[in-house]
């Protein structure tokens, strides 16, 4: 067994060592997205609702919201398969996963990320990020005080 092991790697260096060049660059990357994704987003991000994120769109042209569907939607998977081959590889492989699933659109998205916001240590985390670059904290509702979490 590990001899096959063995011989399938040293059919597949160059394969492995993309592999790893990935992982690396992802390792480095990701963070810097994370932050950077953390600090633009608007603090009432949380506060839209489905019907006016769609009302908002309407003020672009179809071809071009269309597009960027697209690319966010395709750079999404890429993300998550990406995350799934660090789950094995180099790499931080859960945070990923998350970056791709919120790029990916899919039913009942926006309820998992006001779930996932809402729990204490994920607010005061990314709240304290923002802080720290001279941001507001987010709201998760509109009858929310701005700057209390």
């Amino acid at each position: 067994m590990m001899e096959a092991a063995m011989v399938w790697i040293s059919l597949h260096e160059t394969l492995l060592m993309y592999l790893g060049i990935i992982s690396l660059i992802t390792l480095i990357i990701t963070p810097v997205l994370v932050l950077a994704a953390i600090i633009r987003m608007p603090a009432d991000y949380f506060t839209y609702e489905r019907q006016e994120i769609l009302e908002f769109r309407k003020q672009f042209n179809p071809a071009v919201v269309a597009a960027v569907l697209v690319v966010k939607n395709v750079a999404g998977v890429v993300f998550i398969i990406a995350g799934l081959a660090m789950l094995v590889l180099p790499g931080q492989g859960i945070i990923t996963i998350l970056i791709g699933l919120t790029l990916v659109n899919f039913p009942g998205k926006r309820n998992l990320e006001r779930r996932l916001i809402r729990q204490k240590r994920v607010l005061s985390s990314i709240n304290w990020v923002r802080k720290r670059a001279g941001k507001p904290p987010l709201r998760l509702s509109r009858d929310q005080t701005p700057g209390r979490s």
